[in-house]
C-alpha cells in the first residue's frame, strides 16, 4: 500500500486542488428538527414536530466499514477528518469509534460538528478520546426562537454544553445559518459573543439544499450585508488566509474598547470558495460525494458489501477526485430563479 502522505500519494484533482479532508456523516438521525434541514412536511404523531424518514441502521455504513474507508483514504494522502450527521452524538458507540480513528497512522486531525444538545454529557469523554476542535451549530441566542427554528426547547442544553466545552479547553467554532427575517436581528449579539467568549463565530449564507428545504430567496442575506450590520460592534480586519484553512473568510473583530474576537463568513452563494475546496463527503448512506451542491455520487456501500478489493476502492476514491467539479452553479442560478436546490437531504449528506 502507498506510503502515508508521501508526495506520490497526494490526491490532486484536475483543477490542481489537493484533497486532504474527508467529511463523514455518521447518521441522518438528529435530536433537533431544524427548519432548513429536515423535510418540512413530515410531522410526529402529535402533529407538532417534523420527524423525517430516517435510514434503517442496516442502511448506514458500520463503524468497521467506515474505518475501512478512512484507512484507505488516509493511505492515499488524506489526513483530516470531520464527523457530522444528522447529529453524530446520537449514534451509539461513537466514542469507541473515535478512539479507533486516532489509532490510524497518518490521520492527523479529527474534528466533530454537533448541534450541542448532548455536548455537556459527552464533552469530557470526547476530550479524553482525543477530539480538540468542535463546530457547534447555533442559529439563535433567544430560547423561544431556538424552539421555533429547531422544533425543540433545548437552548439551555446547548448553551451549557458550550460552557462545558470551553471549560475543558476545546477550540470552538459556532456556526450560524443566516436567515433574513429569522435571526438577522441577532447578528450583532453573535458578534458581541465573539469578543466576549473564546468562540469563533461563523455566519453561513442560507443555502437551498434539499427538495423539501424551507429556503426562500427573500430569506437570503449575503455576507457583505452581515458585515455591515455587525460593524456596529467594532472594526473588521481580515486575517491572512492559510492554505487548507477551510471555506470561511476570517476577520478579527475589535471593539472601540479594545476587545478582540474572530468572526468568519462562509459565502457559498455570494462569494463561493470552490477554487479552494479540499474535501470529499461520505454520506450517511455510504455514498462518496465530491461536492455538497452537486448530486453526483458513488455508492461505496454496495462496493464494500460486494467484496470490492482495496485497490478497487482506492481507484473509486481517486476517480471521484478526478471528477470533482470545478464549482457549483448556485450563484448564477440564484440570480435568475426564485428557488434552486440540490436534491440531496442535508441531514443525510452531512452538515
Amino acid at each position: 500500500m502507498t506510503k502515508y502522505n508521501s508526495p506520490a500519494a497526494l490526491l490532486i484533482d484536475q483543477f490542481s486542488r489537493t484533497i486532504t479532508y474527508l467529511r463523514l456523516s455518521l447518521t441522518d438521525r438528529c435530536n433537533l428538527r431544524c427548519i432548513y434541514c429536515m423535510p418540512r412536511d413530515d410531522e410526529d404523531r402529535d402533529g407538532q414536530v417534523k420527524t423525517g424518514k430516517f435510514l434503517n441502521h442496516s442502511e448506514l455504513l458500520s463503524y468497521e466499514e467506515l474505518l475501512h474507508v478512512v484507512r484507505l483514504a488516509v493511505s492515499q494522502g488524506m489526513n483530516k477528518l470531520r464527523l457530522t450527521g444528522g447529529e453524530p452524538l446520537v449514534r451509539r458507540g461513537i466514542l469507541d469509534f473515535i478512539q479507533q480513528l486516532f489509532l490510524l497512522e497518518g490521520l492527523t486531525e479529527v474534528r466533530l460538528t454537533t448541534n450541542g444538545v448532548l455536548l455537556e454529557e459527552y464533552a469530557q469523554r470526547l476530550f479524553n478520546a482525543g477530539i480538540r476542535q468542535l463546530n457547534v451549530s447555533l442559529d439563535t441566542l433567544v430560547p423561544e426562537k431556538f424552539t421555533k427554528i429547531t422544533g425543540k426547547d433545548r437552548f439551555s442544553s446547548v448553551w451549557d454544553g458550550l460552557l462545558e466545552a470551553k471549560r475543558l479547553g476545546f477550540k470552538i467554532k459556532v456556526n450560524v445559518v443566516a436567515m433574513k427575517g429569522v435571526n438577522d436581528d441577532e447578528f450583532i449579539n453573535f458578534a458581541r459573543m465573539a469578543v466576549e467568549q473564546p468562540f469563533q463565530v461563523r455566519f453561513i449564507e442560507f443555502m437551498p439544499v434539499g427538495d423539501k428545504s424551507t429556503w426562500q430567496k427573500d430569506q437570503f442575506i449575503s455576507s457583505e450585508e452581515i458585515k455591515v450590520l455587525i460593524s456596529e460592534v467594532g472594526t473588521l480586519t481580515p486575517f491572512r488566509k492559510s492554505h487548507g484553512e477551510g471555506p470561511a473568510r476570517m476577520y478579527e473583530l475589535q471593539t472601540p474598547g479594545g476587545q478582540k474576537g474572530s468572526v468568519g463568513f462562509i459565502s457559498p452563494i455570494s462569494h463561493h470558495f470552490c477554487d479552494q475546496c479540499n474535501r470529499l463527503r461520505l454520506t450517511s448512506e455510504g455514498k462518496l460525494r465530491a461536492c455538497l451542491l452537486n448530486d453526483r455520487e458513488t455508492d461505496l456501500k454496495i462496493l464494500l458489501r460486494g467484496g470490492a478489493s482495496d485497490a478497487e476502492l482506492i481507484a473509486i476514491i481517486r476517480q471521484t477526485i478526478i471528477d470533482k467539479p470545478q464549482g457549483h452553479a448556485l450563484q448564477k442560478e440564484f440570480a435568475v430563479r426564485e428557488r434552486q436546490t440540490c436534491s440531496g437531504q442535508m441531514s443525510r449528506i452531512g452538515g
